[in-house]
């Protein structure tokens, strides 16, 4: 128990630092990930109004659905005009699922 305490307050270091540096606008939205035991969800996040533009969840969280999910994001982002985005990896590290999720974005048309 007592470890599982640790890491969860290292991971909300993490997020609190990698969130410092980071703010969505209308203009450039926060692209924020969520990987559960199950999904893989994606958002496009305006916190200056605090809500969210577009939402995208993947059905499994293997590296072929992140993709699909990216694709998916890009697809949606570009039918609202949105081309400019903030990449926020929370506690992730830039690797594997959410590596995937981010090439495949940019690949789709979003510059980070």
């Amino acid at each position: 128990m007592r470890q599982g305490k640790k890491l969860n307050q290292k991971r909300q270091r993490r997020v609190k630092r990698v969130r410092s540096k980071i703010f969505g606008t209308a203009l450039r939205p926060r692209l924020c990930i969520f990987i559960s035991n199950r999904y893989i969800y994606a958002q496009l996040i305006d916190d200056s109004e605090g809500r969210t533009l577009i939402s995208v969840s993947a059905k499994d969280k293997t590296i072929r659905e992140a993709k699909l999910a990216g694709e998916l994001l890009a697809k949606k982002a570009r039918e609202k005009n949105i081309t400019r985005i903030v990449f926020d990896r929370r506690y992730y590290k830039y690797h594997g699922r959410v590596k995937v999720l981010a090439d495949t974005a940019r690949e789709g048309g979003l510059r980070f």
